[in-house]
């Protein structure tokens, strides 16, 4: 961004990264950081203060997620909640089994947790296969289920692609073949946009969210536990969130992701703005740009996430060549845009490398606008058209 340019002349096409803090959020959460400071834990009124905010916003995204307000945990973020999740649920079972499944598909913070246990606490790991779409089928992952399985992680919407996964059929398959393995569902990209209710789905185990990605700052998430089930904690200290996440509550934080959670929710009972944005952009592309590929499944995929593979292209060229035009798009997840190789993501569904490396992705959030896209579709044909002249 050039020195004085306002964020606002930008497009702003990178909102599964991360969103725009929403005034209302915003506003919601500043009195927790210059008045109502204290430190929950602590007995004075100051901190009591502090603690009926917390106690509050647990309630309201317990209600939200079919979880009792004891049942969920807050978290610095998706990555931590994934972590609490994965390690913790197949730790708290070890004694009953070593095996966990997960699609290859999963975020970095699924597979990295897993890759720990494998190599530090000598879990078996199986990774399952997945659809053209990057989709994994309830019935392929039921047949991998074994008598020692005790961990089944399914990503609920992808960050990469925006595949929707069937989760809740996949945790009652699960359950029917193994009722004591838990299931971990990453519903970081879907949480506020995708009904997912752990009340009506008992067999879902943890659910996952972050506020970053619904318009609430950076540094926040949850852990949603069932009512069956208990992770092994993976940070110690003064017991915070029943011993569950030791460290003192993020009540700024937390206040905002309870309001950008409500926020949501009360939208989604409209229409969906995104999905326009999402399709008129889709359609431009087709129009106007030949030899592209769109990645996963974008008639039944998240609605703000559209992913296209533009052949003979460098991703990474055409994703600066935006930049320089004013907008902002990724190439993939921004957890390993900086990554050298080819989206594992994109690969697993059957990209070549040369595609997967030629992938931009583009998502929308709550403040974009029929302009981004007509400005996105003013430049992205002549840049694909020069960019393929230079190769």
């Amino acid at each position: 961004m050039a020195k004085g340019e306002a964020a606002a002349e930008r497009v702003y096409l990178d909102n599964a990264a991360t969103t725009r803090v929403d005034p209302r959020v915003a506003e919601a959460m500043w009195p927790f950081l210059v008045e109502r400071f204290g430190n929950p834990s602590s007995l004075h009124p100051t901190g009591m203060d502090a603690a009926r905010a917390v106690k509050a916003a647990r309630e309201s995204l317990a209600e939200a997620v079919g979880v009792t307000p004891d049942r969920l945990v807050f978290t610095s973020g998706g990555t931590e909640a994934d972590n609490l999740g994965v390690k913790g649920m197949a730790l708290a079972r070890k004694v009953r089994g070593r095996h966990c499944l997960a699609p290859r598909t999963e975020h970095p913070a699924v597979l990295e947790s897993l890759r720990w246990l494998e190599a530090e606490e000598g879990f078996e790991v199986e990774l399952l296969a997945n659809d053209e779409r990057g989709r994994v089928e309830p019935e392929a992952v039921a047949a991998r289920v074994r008598p020692d399985t005790v961990l089944v992680a399914v990503m609920h919407g992808n960050n990469e692609v925006g595949t929707v996964n069937p989760v809740e059929r996949i945790a009652a398959l699960v359950k029917s073949r193994n009722a004591r393995a838990a299931v971990h569902v990453d519903a970081v990209q879907t949480f506020g946009r995708l009904s997912i209710d752990l009340a009506r789905t008992p067999a879902i185990d943890a659910v996952a969210a972050s506020g970053h990605k619904l318009h609430a700052p950076k540094g926040v998430g949850f852990l949603a536990v069932g009512p069956k089930a208990r992770p092994a904690p993976i940070l110690r200290g003064g017991g915070q969130e029943g011993g569950l996440r030791s460290g003192t509550e993020n009540v700024p934080g937390i206040v905002a992701l309870a309001r950008a959670a409500e926020l949501m929710l009360a939208e989604r009972g409209g229409g969906d703005p995104k999905r326009a944005l999402r399709d008129r952009l889709m359609r431009g592309i087709l129009d106007a740009i030949p030899d592209v590929r769109l990645n996963g499944d974008p008639e039944s995929g998240l609605s703000h996430v559209l992913s296209v593979a533009f052949r003979g292209v460098a991703g990474e060229a055409l994703l600066h060549h935006l930049e320089a035009e004013g907008i902002d798009v990724a190439t993939g997840s921004a957890c390993a845009e900086k990554k050298k190789a080819p989206s594992p993501v994109l690969t697993a569904l059957g990209l070549s490398e040369s595609e997967a490396r030629g992938t931009i992705r583009f998502s929308f959030g709550r403040f974009n606008t029929e302009r981004d896209v007509d400005k996105t579709l003013a430049v992205l044909p002549r840049l694909v058209r020069d960019l393929r002249a230079l190769a």
